[in-house]
């Protein structure tokens, strides 16, 4: 069972940039399917961005695309999202998450796709 700790959260002016990080222990990570996702006050838990286990890329939703990149270090088992041109939308708890790789149902966008999750870290965006 893997555990995951989120850090890099913190508050930033719009235009600005923020790198998140997900530490991932007790599990072989390279062999899971990881994402990011958030929650804004008073709204549900959105996607942000998957990265598959093998090979089979990125993906993100619409309102971050050109702006977040999600990477990963399997030596370092740790999960990124380095987020660029941030606005004041973007705020929200940010939670990284996790899910044994799978050959098949890419891209994994739902909540249920993942089993294993971070306790989140905030970003907030000022205008």
């Amino acid at each position: 069972q893997v555990q995951l700790v989120e850090s890099g959260g913190g508050l930033v002016q719009a235009g600005g940039s923020l790198r998140l990080s997900c530490a991932a222990s007790g599990g072989t990570f390279s062999t899971y399917t990881a994402a990011w996702f958030r929650q804004a006050p008073g709204k549900e838990r959105e996607f942000v961005a998957a990265i598959h286990w093998i090979g089979r890329g990125t993906y993100y939703a619409d309102s971050v695309k050109g702006r977040f990149t999600i990477s990963r270090d399997n030596a370092k088992n740790t999960l990124y999202l380095q987020m660029n041109s941030l606005k004041p939308e973007d705020t929200a708890v940010y939670y990284c998450a996790a899910q044994r790789g799978q050959l098949t149902g890419w891209p994994q966008e739902r909540e249920r796709d993942y089993e294993y999750w971070g306790q989140g870290t905030q970003v907030t965006v000022s205008s």
